[in-house]
């Protein structure tokens, strides 16, 4: 199973204000706000974050068939590594592992139960008006769309 998330950031800035009170309180933990307060790029943690909570949790709803986001209840972990950002999301008790790409327009995360399945986790990101109307014959793993964008992952 693979989790996939897709964060436009210029719709973000519109649709969310994530800096009013008592936002943040409601879906990332205290170590995660630490992450965001500290952040020399606040905005950008506050979606990476988001995105790689997202990811995990199509995996965990999959497995599970549970549908409740509570994305409190997902712990997030990040390993910033040079070229890319590595981490995991622990929920109940299954871990997932999360790679994001953060750009100047979109911030995406791939998440995988195993770790070793990220490297061979294809991805491919479509802009608006380039979005393939029959992408879903394709049959991607996982599919994310927000904004001007379409992630699918195979």
């Amino acid at each position: 199973m693979l989790g996939n998330d897709i964060v436009d950031l210029d719709l973000a800035k519109i649709q969310s204000n994530w800096r009013r009170k008592n936002y943040l309180d409601k879906i990332f933990t205290t170590e995660e706000q630490l992450l965001i307060s500290s952040a020399k790029r606040p905005d950008e943690m506050v979606w990476l974050l988001w995105s790689m909570k997202e990811s995990a949790y199509k995996i965990y709803n999959r497995k599970t068939g549970i549908r409740n986001f509570a994305p409190k209840s997902l712990n997030c972990t990040i390993y910033p590594n040079n070229d890319q950002i590595k981490g995991t999301v622990s929920i109940d008790n299954d871990t997932y592992f999360t790679k994001s790409d953060i750009q100047l327009q979109y911030i995406h995360t791939i998440a995988a139960p195993i770790y070793g399945k990220l490297e061979k986790i294809k991805v491919t990101i479509y802009q608006s008006p380039n979005h393939p109307g029959d992408y879903r014959s394709t049959k991607p793993g996982c599919v994310s769309h927000h904004g001007q964008y379409l992630a699918l992952v195979y």
